[in-house]
């Protein structure tokens, strides 16, 4: 069945094209047709590479079977916001709960519910104990082998992040890039030389920057200077309102244009009214759109996606690197080999028709996966 989106533009290589865009079975028939009125826009579907939980579920404690249903809710509502692919993260916690999660996650990809299911985001257990942030410090491990090959082994995992400095970790790098899973540095005191060696090395990037790692002192870099600094080096950024400041998200933008990446690194509040939640075997408090674990510390977000390309729009960066930020530069973080479709993360006529249309006030409207409509509103 072919349609029109009824848009005025479209994002396309990173630039915005005027004109609507038709879907026909399944695809992209056509970009650039005279324009629907209004500021409608479409964009390739919205890709969250660091994604904990959402509308009351938390990723970490899968475990059971009937834990699929709630990973059939959990893609509903993330496709809800204008998510079409996500990456299922889960934090440090004991290893029969990373295995049964991972486990539970694989049997969960056969379903068409919702936003595409990519491979999981380990997110840990071999981080830096000064920079764990919310990560139960009795779950973190030095960088371990068996245990690695144990986690790759339980369940499709297309990312991991681990603190590179700690000793081994840059021999972890090289399993892990030998099996198709892409690694980033986070939750890490790397001094820049130790953060330089590990991106030499094969990690790709750095997990939400400037957040539980080593930073930007003028005498003495760390992992966030060293990220920025590095040519090709990607870095995701939490633009929740809470994480990082406006002018930082500015510094980033311009510093790292066309390899920055907005992630949520949405937890079980997102979605939800204030209230209490779980991260693992941490416990959340979510008030006034933080979300912060017993001790005070901020503890993944309530983000949305959209609402993260909002924000950046609003702290001043063009609209189009915004929206680049949520689509095509997370979606190459994703291994090819994981990825659903060589269209991930961008819309081109004759491309799988995953899209998200934005109003002129960047609300969602319209959300397609494989041209099939996931909210109410989207027929």
């Amino acid at each position: 069945m072919r349609r029109r989106l009824g848009v005025g533009a479209a994002l396309v290589d990173g630039v915005l094209h005027p004109g609507d865009v038709a879907v026909a079975d399944g695809v992209v028939e056509a970009v650039g047709l005279p324009a629907a009125r209004g500021g409608a826009l479409a964009v390739a579907g919205l890709v969250d590479v660091q994604c904990n939980g959402y509308a009351g579920i938390d990723l970490t404690t899968l475990g059971d079977a009937p834990d699929v249903e709630r990973v059939d809710a959990f893609r509903r509502a993330v496709a809800a916001d204008g998510v079409t692919a996500v990456v299922p993260t889960i934090i440090t916690a004991a290893p029969d709960t990373l295995t049964g999660a991972l486990a539970c996650l694989d049997e969960s990809r056969g379903s068409n519910d919702g936003a595409r299911l990519l491979g999981a985001h380990v997110e840990g257990p071999f981080l830096a104990p000064a920079r764990r942030g919310t990560h139960p410090p009795q779950h973190l491990r030095a960088p371990d082998h068996g245990c690695f090959t144990q986690l790759l082994d339980a369940g499709d995992v297309a990312i991991t992040t681990l603190a590179p400095e700690l000793d081994g970790a840059l021999d972890l790098v090289r399993r892990a890039t030998s099996r198709g899973v892409t690694v980033m540095a986070g939750h890490s005191d790397a001094t820049a030389a130790q953060a330089h060696a590990g991106f030499d090395g094969g990690i790709t990037g750095a997990t939400h920057l400037f957040n539980a790692m080593s930073g930007f002192d003028h005498r003495a870099p760390g992992l966030a200077a060293a990220a920025l600094a590095h040519p090709g080096t990607v870095v995701s950024v939490i633009a929740d309102g809470h994480h990082v400041a406006p002018d930082v998200l500015r510094v980033i933008a311009a510093a790292a244009a066309g390899r920055w990446a907005l992630v949520t690194d949405a937890t079980a509040a997102a979605g939800m009214p204030d209230g209490r939640f779980t991260l693992g075997d941490v416990e959340l408090t979510l008030a006034d759109g933080a979300v912060r674990n017993p001790d005070g510390t901020l503890a993944g977000s309530a983000a949305t996606l959209a609402g993260c390309v909002r924000t950046a729009v609003a702290a001043g960066i063009d609209l189009a690197a915004a929206l680049v930020a949520a689509t095509a530069t997370p979606a190459g973080i994703v291994p090819p080999s994981r990825r659903p479709h060589r269209d991930l993360g961008r819309l081109r006529p004759g491309g799988v028709a995953d899209v998200t249309v934005f109003d002129d006030a960047l609300e969602v409207t319209t959300v397609l996966v494989a041209g099939r409509p996931t909210i109410a509103g989207s027929e």
